[in-house]
């Protein structure tokens, strides 16, 4: 091997060295996503109470802090301006728990009695989702899934 080939070779090794170690770095600062979101409502039914579950797995190269989740009528006063990170702050916990390398799968479960279905709107609801990564990006996703109240 030349004497150019050999820097050539070793100058190559430090730029992909540098940009690897950027990309990793830039990686670390990226916000949480989220995928595979779904809800899942059942309606009261007599003596038995309904309920809402949502599910979805969450990646953060930092790994996950929290998840909240809020539902919201379409018809409502939020529709016209969705639901904001500061709105979410009063939001419920989902439970999440490993799936794989900075990937969480997270479930959200409440129930719902024949007394709170009667006086909540009919028609589509929305599932908003804000997500915090360990290094404090956040995700907000106002209709990561929605379901039908009839």
């Amino acid at each position: 091997m030349t004497r150019g080939m050999a820097l050539s070779v070793a100058v190559g090794a430090v730029v992909l060295v540098g940009a690897g170690a950027y990309a990793l770095a830039y990686a670390g600062e990226q916000p949480p996503v989220l995928t595979h979101a779904t809800a899942r409502y059942s309606a009261p039914d007599g003596g038995r109470d309904g309920s809402l579950t949502f599910a979805t797995f969450v990646t953060a190269s930092s790994g996950v802090k929290g998840v909240k989740v809020l539902a919201w009528p379409q018809n409502s006063s939020l529709a016209k301006a969705n639901p904001t990170a500061k709105d979410m702050a009063a939001a419920e916990p989902a439970v999440c728990k490993p799936y794989k390398r900075h990937t969480v799968s997270c479930t959200y479960t409440v129930r719902a009695t024949s007394r709170e279905v009667e006086a909540s709107p009919r028609g589509v609801w929305h599932v908003a989702v804000l997500a915090t990564a360990r290094n404090g990006t956040t995700t907000l996703n106002t209709q990561a899934a929605n379901y039908t109240v009839r």
